[in-house]
């Protein structure tokens, strides 16, 4: 129960500091670096295709489906999991609510418990193609590892958790938000910070585009 205690107050506390004033940080670095400016004249509007581009690139390329059909659809299944785990699960949108004071309707628990299923297989189907694919296995570092395994634990200990598998219950329920503690510490720091920048570089590289008066 002490470490139970431990990880919702203190540690929570410590992790929530360091994720606010790391991710406030590293949006600073980026927007405060600013990009060089250009002296020729505007061939086209930037915000139109900044905003076009956001949604394009969520839309993959037949040639990118045929190359990367596993890392793809793996993706997507990972990603919108994830998404419904988090701010669809009943007891997480009360968590949220008891901290901000905002709810909305979530999904009824057994169809969040069988998508949490599908995205714990589709991250270990990620993992083993990265580890069994030359290029990628050759290409993959430490970071990339870290990033995985921080973004699997608390999805399979939140799993643990609901199914009350492990004993005693405060323990597996420490282990869950300690590792989504770990996360937050972990992701302004590491490549999983693209859960915040994606949508700028997206609409940075459309704005080019339309400032040359091109299509992307």
């Amino acid at each position: 129960m002490d470490f139970l205690l431990w990880v919702r107050g203190p540690a929570f506390n410590v992790a929530v500091a360091i994720f606010v004033i790391g991710v406030v940080a590293r949006l600073l670095e980026i927007l405060l670096l600013g990009r060089a400016p250009s002296h020729s004249e505007p061939k086209g509007s930037q915000v139109g295709p900044g905003i076009a581009e956001i949604f394009k690139r969520s839309v993959p390329l037949p040639d990118i489906v045929k190359r990367g059909a596993v890392t793809l659809v793996g993706g997507y299944i990972f990603h919108i999991g994830l998404f419904i785990t988090i701010f669809l699960f009943v007891p997480h949108i009360e968590f949220i609510n008891s901290v901000f004071g905002v709810r909305w309707p979530g999904l009824p628990n057994p169809v969040v418990d069988a998508v949490t299923v599908v995205t714990m297989v589709a991250l270990v189907v990620l993992l083993v193609h990265r580890i069994r694919q030359p290029v990628k296995r050759m290409l993959s570092t430490s970071e990339d590892y870290l990033t995985w395994l921080v973004t699997f634990l608390p999805i399979l200990t939140g799993w643990l958790a609901y199914h009350r598998i492990v004993n005693p219950y405060p323990l597996v329920l420490g282990l869950h938000i300690l590792s989504v503690e770990l996360l937050m510490v972990v992701l302004p720091f590491t490549k999983l910070m693209h859960t915040f920048t994606v949508f700028i570089s997206r609409w940075y590289n459309g704005a080019i585009y339309g400032r040359r008066g091109v299509q992307s």
